[in-house]
């Protein structure tokens, strides 16, 4: 509540001024909408205007579970900033017919009533929702400036041109899970409250990106056991201990499925040796070390 009471014109660049400065407080949502991924993700957040009859709705989709706290702030905010930018715009409070959340009901709600104008606020909806009647956002915003509206849509463009891309969701989840597991082993859990997810909304992400937890997790350990055999000259047990695994015949295990030797061959062939690898020793299998190379 506090927050989106803060949030003062300008805070969020031209996307503000989009609302503010159109012709009518609805055709400034509009713009908004055109131009949301100049603040917000749009894999995960997302407007959506219904106009019918004479009410019109906003609503704010947010992809996490309702039980996602940090994910139910954001809604709530986000519903309050649209609030308070549409009534900026009519230069005048616009007191919405309905408000409808995407969270849990509180077992109070004095304080989101206040930041929404109105009492009438439901829980637990499909999505989170503002409805107005039509006629107080086709009303014309008294500072309007001919013209201004262009200006601005150019901008945004430009901005939009002009801004580094954004990795990819399944990027920014590795992202985030190499930096859990430079400091510990990771857990789904960790991960998720990096992302500001519910472990639910992580797992249906990963899902929809046709890979799983345990598929990513044996990566970054693969990834990191290379790193560790070709960089350093820690012994096997130190490398299990330091990748998670219980001891150094799981990892012998482990990079025999990967790469079909073992830790010393493969150590040995990145160091400039031909070791042809028949099996791990502690397998009762044999290695053959070509001349010149010593066990």
């Amino acid at each position: 509540m506090v927050l989106a009471q803060q949030s003062s014109i300008g805070a969020l660049g031209v996307w503000d001024y989009l609302i503010t400065s159109a012709p009518t407080p609805l055709e400034g949502i509009r713009d908004a909408f055109a131009y949301f991924v100049v603040v917000a993700d749009s894999a995960t957040d997302s407007i959506r205007i219904t106009e019918h009859g004479d009410q019109v709705t906003i609503s704010h989709v947010n992809q996490a579970d309702l039980t996602y706290e940090a994910a139910c702030a954001i809604r709530a905010y986000a519903l309050g900033l649209y609030i308070r930018r549409l009534g900026e715009a009519a230069q005048r409070q616009l007191v919405p017919q309905q408000v409808t959340l995407a969270a849990k009901a509180p077992r109070r709600h004095d304080n989101l009533a206040r930041l929404y104008g109105s009492r009438n606020v439901g829980f637990e909806a499909p999505d989170s929702s503002i409805t107005f009647l039509a006629r107080d956002l086709a009303a014309p915003a008294p500072h309007a400036q001919p013209g201004l509206s262009a200006v601005l849509r150019r901008h945004a463009e430009q901005t939009l041109a002009a801004a580094v891309p954004l990795h990819n969701w399944l990027d920014l989840f590795r992202t985030a899970l190499a930096s859990a597991h430079d400091e510990a082993t990771p857990t789904l859990a960790t991960v998720a409250r990096r992302m500001a997810l519910s472990t639910r909304t992580l797992q249906r992400r990963l899902d929809e990106h046709g890979t799983t937890w345990s598929h990513e997790i044996e990566a970054i350990r693969r990834a990191h056991i290379t790193t560790l055999l070709h960089k350093t000259d820690l012994g096997i047990d130190a490398i299990a201990a330091r990748s998670g695994y219980a001891d150094a015949r799981a990892l012998r295990r482990a990079v025999h499925r990967w790469y079909g030797t073992t830790p010393a061959a493969l150590r040995s062939a990145d160091r400039g040796g031909e070791a042809h690898v028949q099996g791990d020793p502690a397998d009762g299998v044999r290695l053959r070390l070509h001349p010149g190379q010593h066990r």
